[in-house]
This record gives C-alpha cells, sequence and structure tokens, in this order.
C-alpha cells in the first residue's frame, strides 16, 4: 500500500513538472456510508430428554424456531449515531418442538404458533473525545450484569451508560439501567425501577474502572435495588512465560439482616499446549449464592448453570482446538454440594464450530447436567443431556 501511493505521488509530480504544474488534485476519498445494515438469519433446535420421556429427540423434549436480526447504524453527525437492532422469530411447529421459543419460558407449551419481533437495541450513540455516552436500548458486558447470549438473541439492557477512556490503557464506565429484556422473553422488558427494596429505592447501576497494559486488573461497584444488594467485583491477570494467570473476588452484600452476605474468590491457570488451548479453575462461594443480573463471569460457569447460583465449591477444566476446520471446546465443571444438599452437581459440555461458506456457520452444543436438586427439574436422578443446533447465516 505505501509503495502504491507514494508510486501516485512521483507520478502527480512528474505530470506537474511537464504541464508547468497545471495539475489537477487527487480525488477525495470515497467517504463513509451514513447507514450500514447488516445482520444474520439463525435456526435454532433444542432437544433435551429431562421431560416425558427419555427420547432424546422427541418432539414433546423439544423445541425449534427460526429468527431474523437486522442491525442498522446511521450517522446522523459527526460523532452522533443512531444504533437499531430487530429481530423478528417464528416456531418451527409442533412437530419439531412442542417447546417454544421466546413465549417467556422455555419450557411452556401453547397450542397456537409463536412469533414476534421487538427492538433489543435502540439507542443513541454520541462521542465527544474520549467519553463515549449510549443512550437507550443497548447490550452490556461487565463482570456480574452483562447480556446473556443463548437462544435467538442476547440480553438486552435499557440504560445509559458513559465511556471514557482519556487515560492510555484505563477504561472507566458508568451505567445505569432502567429495563432488562431476559433471553426468551420476547418483547417484554421488566422495569426494574418499578422493583423497590425494603427501603423504597429503585436504582441500578454500575460502575468499573479497567487498566490494560502489561497486565490486567478491573474493579467494579455494583447497586441492585431490585435484588436488594450491592456489591464488589475485582479480578486481575498477568500472562508470564506463555502461561495466563487469572484471580477474581466478589462480595454480595444483602441488605436483608436476615440474609447472609456472599464471599467469592477464584483462581484460573491457562495456556496452550501443542496447539491446544487448556484451562482449570477453581471458585469457592461462602454462605450465600452471589448476586448477578443477566450473567456472572465466575470462571467456573458452564453453559446451563452459573456458579453464582451455588454457595460452593467448584472446579472446571477446558481443552479447545480447531481440527480439520472445526473448532471444538470440551469442558467439565464439579459444583460440591452445600450442607443441605445430598449429591453433587457436574456439568459436561462439547461444545462444535463450523463454517461450512463465508456467510454459514453450525454449532452443535451437546451437554450432561447432573443437577445439584433433580427433584427440582425431572422426577430421575439421572444426568440430564441435551443437544443444541444452530445454523446461522450472516448478511
Amino acid at each position: 500500500m505505501k509503495l502504491t501511493k507514494l508510486s501516485l505521488i512521483a507520478a502527480f509530480a512528474i505530470s506537474g513538472l511537464y504541464a508547468g504544474g497545471d495539475v489537477p488534485p487527487p480525488p477525495p476519498p470515497a467517504a463513509e456510508p451514513a447507514t450500514t445494515v447488516d445482520g444474520n438469519a439463525k435456526l435454532y433446535y433444542y432437544t433435551t430428554n429431562n421431560f416425558d420421556t427419555d427420547d432424546l429427540f422427541a418432539a414433546e423434549n423439544s423445541a425449534a424456531a427460526a429468527a431474523v436480526t437486522i442491525n442498522v447504524s446511521h450517522k446522523i453527525m459527526d460523532g452522533i449515531t443512531a444504533n437499531f437492532t430487530a429481530v423478528g422469530y417464528t416456531d418451527l411447529g409442533d412437530s419439531l418442538g412442542e417447546y417454544k421459543m421466546e413465549n417467556g419460558n422455555l419450557w411452556a407449551t401453547t397450542a397456537s404458533p409463536v412469533s414476534g419481533g421487538y427492538f433489543n437495541v435502540a439507542n443513541l450513540t454520541a462521542t465527544f473525545g474520549d467519553t463515549t455516552l449510549v443512550l437507550g436500548r443497548q447490550l452490556l458486558d461487565t463482570p456480574m450484569v452483562g447480556s446473556f447470549d443463548w437462544l435467538l438473541a442476547p440480553t438486552g439492557f435499557q440504560a445509559y451508560t458513559v465511556v471514557n477512556k482519556s487515560v492510555e490503557g484505563l477504561t472507566l464506565v458508568a451505567s445505569y439501567i432502567e429495563k432488562i429484556r431476559p433471553v426468551d422473553n420476547g418483547d417484554n422488558w421488566i422495569d426494574l425501577t418499578d422493583i423497590k427494596n425494603p427501603d423504597g429505592d429503585s436504582d441500578n447501576y454500575a460502575l468499573g474502572a479497567a487498566y490494560s497494559n502489561g497486565f490486567d486488573v478491573s474493579v467494579w461497584y455494583y447497586n441492585v435495588d431490585a435484588g436488594d444488594y450491592t456489591q464488589v467485583y475485582a479480578d486481575a491477570g498477568y500472562e508470564i512465560s506463555g502461561v495466563k494467570l487469572n484471580a477474581q473476588y466478589v462480595m454480595t452484600d444483602y441488605n436483608d439482616d436476615t440474609v447472609d452476605d456472599s464471599t467469592a474468590f477464584g483462581v484460573k491457570v491457562a495456556g496452550e499446549v501443542s496447539g491446544i488451548n487448556l484451562s482449570a479453575a477453581y471458585v469457592s462461594i461462602a454462605d450465600n449464592i452471589a448476586g448477578y443480573v443477566g450473567r456472572d463471569s465466575l470462571y467456573t460457569s458452564s453453559w446451563n448453570f452459573f456458579a453464582a447460583n451455588s454457595a460452593t465449591d467448584s472446579y472446571k477444566v477446558a481443552a479447545s482446538t480447531e481440527l480439520y476446520g472445526v473448532s471444538a471446546t470440551v469442558s467439565y465443571a464439579d459444583y460440591d454440594a452445600a450442607d443441605d444438599v445430598a449429591d453433587d452437581m457436574s456439568e459436561l459440555d462439547v461444545i462444535l464450530g463450523y463454517k461450512v461458506m463465508d456467510n454459514l456457520s453450525l454449532d452443535v452444543i451437546y451437554s450432561m447436567t447432573d443437577y445439584i436438586n433433580p427433584s427440582a427439574v425431572d422426577d430421575s436422578d439421572d444426568a440430564d443431556t441435551a443437544v443444541e443446533i444452530i445454523a446461522t447465516y450472516t448478511f
């Protein structure tokens, strides 16, 4: 590219010498389009054996749906952009699955087809120097309040976010959250400001600082009146000789004096051996579950189960690689039983991804989950098996 630019400059200079310098200037670079549009079409099939029969692919144990997601970004003026993400969905009929996605509860059945749409993102984004404001419906990505990307669309939030990067390597974030659209809930937005704690407060916000320059560290403070708790989260990471070391701490302070507070510590080691990425993690949660909204970021959380939901010790090992164009991740997590639970819990996940062509990908997830309290999920003590198949076409 540099040689091409130099050649053009030289050509204009030589032409100028021979034509008395009367040379028209080069054309300006093409302007970026004011409006950009992209998206994807998705087919999602989910089946499990933890319901009426042991037949993994029986319609009475399955759900199938299709969705189209369209992302539109429009530049209003320099530094100000309007962003929209529209999601339209429909189930694929009872013959493929009697359970319906985006029905408020994946495991609820209905006699009529389920279809609809919603705006998961609708915001104004304004950038002034090193500061960016995002006002409206958006996705959030913080350790203990974030968008959980599962089924047809990730968790959406109506929030007001400020991000500042004035200091090199340092990112400051503040988000005030008004509403949440959990996954699998269609256009059902929950107004968190209507959920008041016993003191009558209804503020939900996150404040964070993340630094990355030779090592990584972040500290967050959460005030979640909808859950009647405050929380401090901290993590740090450092890489030495190709080995990544991470540690995290989460303190959840429940405002109810009759409820125990929660303290969580976690460590994780990761590295690469012969082209295989390996990791091992341990998390200890004492006295009570850890608070979170949308998803947690504890090192031992798995595909089906968030470690924050269990006040126990937990362990997780994982390996991932790419073989013949297929990306593969295998993980196993074990969650020790709490004092009042008879059995431990474990989860085995196998996640495969294959790029069929530039715009088409196929993902298959196999999971086997042995729940802490099987009676809360089904009537057997056997581990529950699930298979998820996702085909995604991007445009």
